[in-house]
């Protein structure tokens, strides 16, 4: 991939967007924790159009997990779970683009990735006696959230972009 300019701008730009909606999120108590409805995590739907929101959305969970509870864990472990969910959406791109309907689909990786290993992560620090249980339970609500999230305001972005073919153009050769 060639660096360029309006390459490392968008993916700056993205990275400050996802960092400053974590941190409304975490005001109002969404953002850390066993339930999590981070505003930012809407932005995933973008690695389904260019490669270049995977850097902005990876820099933006390090800033984001940086007022995490867990603190430099999370850094590392969320950060992992957010690139590792980025990556799999970008592959997406191409099966959304043959067959539209699969767009509904987008959401589920960051969902997935985020209840298995983020519900890990906070059973691991709150309750290694009965890891097993506890990730289960952490699992299922970071998962509801993400769902929530991406559903409820995610969709609606990505539906949008699609059906805004200049936007969703620069963004696809960007």
């Amino acid at each position: 991939m060639k660096f360029t300019t309006r390459r490392i701008a968008f993916a700056g730009v993205l990275a400050a967007a996802y960092a400053a909606l974590t941190y409304l999120s975490g005001i109002a108590g969404l953002a850390y924790g066993p339930v999590q409805f981070r505003i930012s995590e809407a932005l995933a739907v973008l690695c389904c159009f260019t490669p270049w929101a995977i850097p902005g959305m990876v820099v933006g969970c390090i800033a984001a997990n940086l007022l995490s509870t867990v603190s430099a864990w999370d850094m590392v472990i969320g950060t992992a779970a957010t690139l590792l969910a980025c990556v799999l959406t970008w592959g997406m791109s191409g099966m959304v683009k043959k067959k539209p309907w699969t767009a509904w689909l987008v959401p589920l990786p960051t969902i997935i990735c985020n209840a298995v290993i983020i519900g890990a992560e906070i059973a691991f620090f709150t309750d290694k006696s009965a890891f097993l249980s506890a990730w289960g339970i952490n699992a299922l609500s970071v998962g509801a959230g993400e769902a929530a999230v991406l559903y409820v305001l995610g969709m609606p972005l990505l539906l949008w972009l699609r059906s805004n073919r200049k936007l969703s153009g620069e963004l696809e050769h960007l």
